[in-house]
């Protein structure tokens, strides 16, 4: 599970990402569970779900997606708990996570979905239904983790690199559309996973030492 530093640390990246992309966030009440509908077809792209062609599962690609969901959750738990503060978020945070290990089965549109026995891309379709219908399932998206061979720890480590790149994306042009997001024929997420394998997580600069490499990679595509 996460500790509370760890929860700490994600809230206060994700309220500094949202103030960066608008000031007035809280007020806009952005539709991000809309988000997590988007990324949750992604992540199904990069399963594979066509059956009538040969697909490879990108695995390092899934998990990244499911990052970018939990990019939306966190903002989504920081409108409704608080208004946009770290307290109230962290709290419902902690209490959903609490019951993630006495959480087998959940309704839904008049249907039991029990997570032990559903394969992965329906729980990845039951986490796209939820969310418009505007529901927080932690035990559904910690379910999908697993199967994607996730656990909390590198959830925080891929996190916090998602996070730093959402920040080089605008430091570099992302709302004007003057950001290149190919680097030398591959995109900035994949760029990323290999910058992540370089670095230690657990070391005080890690947030700044990822930036850096992404500054230098970004470099040599111009050159």
């Amino acid at each position: 599970m996460l500790t509370v530093d760890q929860i700490d640390v994600m809230l206060r990246m994700q309220q500094s990402m949202n103030s960066k992309v608008d000031p007035d966030w809280k007020q806009a009440r952005y539709p991000y569970l809309r988000a997590v509908v988007i990324e949750g077809a992604e992540a199904i792209e990069h399963h594979g779900w066509k059956w009538w062609k040969k697909q490879e599962l990108d695995l390092a690609q899934l998990q990244m997606e499911l990052i970018d969901i939990w990019h939306f959750i966190l903002s989504e738990m920081l409108l409704r708990h608080g208004d946009g503060s770290d307290a109230g978020a962290r709290e419902a945070l902690q209490s959903a996570m609490s019951e993630i290990s006495v959480t087998h089965e959940l309704q839904f549109d008049g249907s039991t979905y029990r997570l032990d026995v559903l394969p992965l891309l329906e729980k990845i379709e039951l986490l796209i239904g939820l969310s418009a219908a505007r529901r927080i399932e932690i035990a559904v998206f910690a379910s999908i983790m697993t199967d994607c061979q996730l656990d909390w720890t590198e959830l925080f480590r891929q996190y916090v690199g998602k996070n730093v790149l959402n920040f080089f994306r605008q430091d570099n042009g992302y709302k004007d559309g003057t950001y290149r997001k190919l680097w030398s024929g591959r995109e900035d997420n994949e760029v990323l996973v290999g910058i992540l394998q370089t670095l230690d997580a657990s070391q005080p600069g890690f947030k700044n030492a990822i930036y850096t490499s992404l500054q230098i990679a970004y470099k040599q595509t111009e050159e």
